[in-house]
């Protein structure tokens, strides 16, 4: 009997070493989990045990150390979480290995040519629509069209001890016609031509001013205007404050047509000062980059100096990721051990963290694994010392005979 006991721990050791070994080989491979074996007695009827085998094999899903990562769509995950994989085939993986490029179509992949899935963002301006499939994430490469400009802002202070203005004919090219020096703002139309709007302000009164709007760079039939009433205290008092932008077509684009709220201006006794003023719209403009962010939206920055939102990364986990299946390639497969995966956004739930432009390291301790080498290789000596002995009894037998 010693030699199937012999013969069994000479297997379970083997079988120990090749998971130091895997842990060993594995320790710079990105987001890898070190498995430990479980030894299991056996008994046949009898007090005395026939052996040991090996019960399992199990992998430690603790945090790896998350390091700087080399490329822009490299990503790492602290906590709970998987990425969520698809092949061509439409089946489904799940890794922690955040090495990820675009392959030729613009689609997120893996080193493997699996698909990283997310929700894709879709619309003007690109956003997370409520209740997006999950699918694999694509990074076009066209150019983010121009958008006109519908709102814009500008506040600032006019100064209260300005003459009251008497040419009451606005005219631009007449300074006696304003009393304040034109405020410049750029605009865009729908083909993203550039326009310069000044804006001139005159006072006509104690506490009374009016604002004058023209589109410089397509003039059009005039200006726009609006009347501006302060308080003794300097505050605004119209309600609302709007000054419309208009101006003719230009360069096949559609004419500016959109309000400037002027809701904080003040009326001091102090010089006249203007804020930056802000217009929606922008140019059109190619792509420069994209990044991702640490809640997993990839963005994409252009030449306009504009950021777009492509998509966004999710994560998946498991009541009990220990039964998911091992597939190589730094990947696992869903079991009924493991349970149906619950799928959603970085920090969200019960889900960890994702970062960008990290990586999770291996979570293989080399000492760890270098006493345990030590430990199995002794165990495997004893072992083989049992089936020696055993076979020295047996020739004594055989002598005695």
């Amino acid at each position: 009997m010693s030699f199937s006991q012999g013969l069994s721990g000479l297997n379970a050791a083997s079988q120990a070493l090749d998971v130091v070994g895997n842990n060993i080989a594995n320790s710079q491979t990105v987001g890898f989990k070190t498995g430990s074996i479980a030894f299991a007695d056996v008994f046949a009827g009898s007090q005395v045990g026939m052996g040991v085998q090996v019960s399992a094999v199990n992998q430690s899903f603790t945090d790896g150390v998350l390091g700087a990562g080399t490329g822009s769509l490299d990503m790492g995950i602290q906590g709970n979480g998987f990425f969520r994989l698809q092949n061509e085939a439409g089946r489904v993986f799940y890794s922690r290995n955040g090495q990820f490029q675009k392959d030729a179509n613009g689609y997120v992949i893996n080193n493997q040519g699996m698909f990283l899935t997310g929700y894709q963002a879709t619309g003007t301006p690109p956003t997370i629509q409520p209740g997006a499939a999950v699918g694999p994430i694509q990074i076009p490469d066209g150019q983010m069209p121009a958008r006109a400009s519908d709102s814009g802002t500008l506040n600032g202070n006019l100064p209260s001890g300005s003459d009251v203005v008497t040419n009451t004919t606005f005219d631009p090219t007449d300074s006696t016609s304003y009393s304040t020096a034109p405020t410049m703002i750029n605009a865009y139309d729908s083909l993203g031509n550039k326009h310069t709007i000044n804006v001139y302000f005159a006072k006509t009164a104690d506490n009374q001013w009016t604002a004058y709007s023209k589109d410089m760079t397509a003039p059009g039939d005039g200006f726009q205007q609006t009347a501006l009433q302060f308080d003794t205290s300097g505050q605004l008092t119209t309600n609302p404050a709007k000054l419309h932008v208009q101006g003719a077509a230009y360069h096949g684009g559609e004419a500016l047509n959109f309000d400037l709220d002027l809701t904080g201006m003040t009326q001091q006794a102090s010089e006249f000062s203007m804020n930056s003023p802000t217009t929606t719209g922008y140019a059109p403009g190619l792509m420069n980059g994209y990044t991702v962010g640490d809640n997993g939206q990839v963005i994409a920055s252009y030449s306009n100096g504009q950021q777009q939102l492509l998509g966004q990364v999710v994560l998946s986990n498991f009541t009990n990721p220990g039964g998911l299946s091992s597939q190589g390639n730094n990947c696992w497969s869903e079991t009924p051990e493991s349970g149906q995966p619950v799928t959603g956004t970085s920090g969200s739930g019960n889900l960890g963290t994702l970062y960008g432009n990290k990586l999770e390291a291996s979570n293989v301790d080399l000492s760890k694994e270098m006493v345990n080498m030590i430990v199995y290789q002794r165990n495997y000596q004893s072992n083989s010392q049992t089936i020696k002995t055993q076979s020295e009894l047996l020739q004594t037998l055989v002598n005695l005979g």
